[in-house]
């Protein structure tokens, strides 16, 4: 069993048979079936499978890898691929696990079994590679990156932050380090000492690396909590520049327009933040308020209705917007 830490959550992982005879049956599979939908024999098929399930995967992988294409019998695909998955993992075929799984996600999206599984493959694959990183390159900044980024999954913040600035000792210049120091920063509760130090990262951050439209949100985010508007407007404008995929930022600039009164322009940034998070009820809030204060009184209503029907479905769970705002 081995466990990799990621985002202040451990996932346990362990390489195991998950398409067992049993399983193979329960899909409906027939043995009388001799041939699917293109007219290839399946009786070679489930004796991959078959061989999968029994750890004999140096025989299994070569039947499953040239029939999975070739098949179009929704069953026997299932199998194959979560059959080829296991098997990938087993032998250390990433690309084996990676193509299987792109398979059952893009096939069976809401399949449970398939949601375990990827959750797991792709937990113990990035727990691989952070072990080849660590072994071939120990003193590299993104080996201690790694290391540092196990002390914040813990909770040990100020393990993480003197562990980052010896990072920035020996590499300056190192993408993301100010961003993760100031987000550490910003655990503790917000004072006017610690919004300053936090902000002095951010502005650090964006000298390395000036295309980080994380560090423009966090800086118009501590303009937007210390009201000021101008400020926070023109950061989130630029990290809105910098990334129009990024939610967020749509919804700051939203908001600090809303409080400077722009409520025709807050109408415009808060309609992309919907757009892109039509789940997060914030945004119809948002607009709600600045469609009521253009005298639009029917559309503000609409937009309460909306934020009171995703309140009920709302169930954001904790560190969701510090995923959402990872440095890049």
């Amino acid at each position: 069993m081995v466990h990799f830490l990621k985002q202040g959550f451990v996932i346990a992982c362990s390489v195991n048979v998950l398409v067992t005879a049993s399983a193979w049956k329960s899909w409906g599979a027939q043995k009388t079936n001799k041939q699917d939908a293109v007219g290839s024999t399946a009786v070679p098929v489930e004796r991959g499978i078959e061989l999968a399930s029994r750890g004999y995967c140096g025989a299994a992988l070569p039947i499953l890898k040239k029939a999975l294409p070739r098949l179009t019998n929704q069953q026997l695909r299932y199998a194959a691929a979560m059959a080829s998955a296991q098997c990938g993992m087993s032998t250390d075929q990433e690309d084996t696990v990676v193509e299987s799984l792109l398979v059952l996600n893009r096939e069976f999206p809401q399949d449970p079994r398939v949601l375990y599984i990827t959750t797991r493959y792709y937990s113990e694959l990035a727990n691989r590679t952070a072990h080849r990183l660590l072994d071939s390159s120990p003193s590299s900044a993104e080996a201690q990156q790694l290391l540092a980024e196990s002390y914040q999954a813990r909770g040990q913040y100020e393990d993480a932050i003197a562990k980052y600035r010896k990072i920035l000792e020996q590499y300056p210049d190192q993408p993301g380090v100010h961003y993760q120091v100031g987000q550490l920063i910003l655990v503790k509760p917000l004072t006017p000492a610690s919004a300053a130090e936090a902000k002095k990262e951010f502005e650090a951050e964006l000298t390395v690396n000036p295309g980080s439209p994380t560090a423009e949100f966090m800086l118009g985010d501590l303009a937007l909590r210390a009201q000021n508007n101008d400020e926070a407007i023109k950061h989130f404008i630029r990290a809105t520049e910098l990334d129009v995929g990024l939610p967020q930022p749509y919804l700051g600039l939203g908001m600090a327009l809303n409080a400077a009164r722009k409520f025709p322009e807050a109408i415009q940034a808060l309609k992309k933040f919907v757009a892109l998070e039509p789940r997060d009820p914030a945004g119809y809030y948002q607009l709600a308020i600045a469609f009521s204060r253009t005298g639009n009184k029917e559309e503000a209503e609409r937009q309460m209705a909306l934020q009171r029907e995703a309140q009920k479905n709302w169930n954001a769970q904790p560190g969701l917007e510090e995923d959402l705002m990872q440095p890049h």
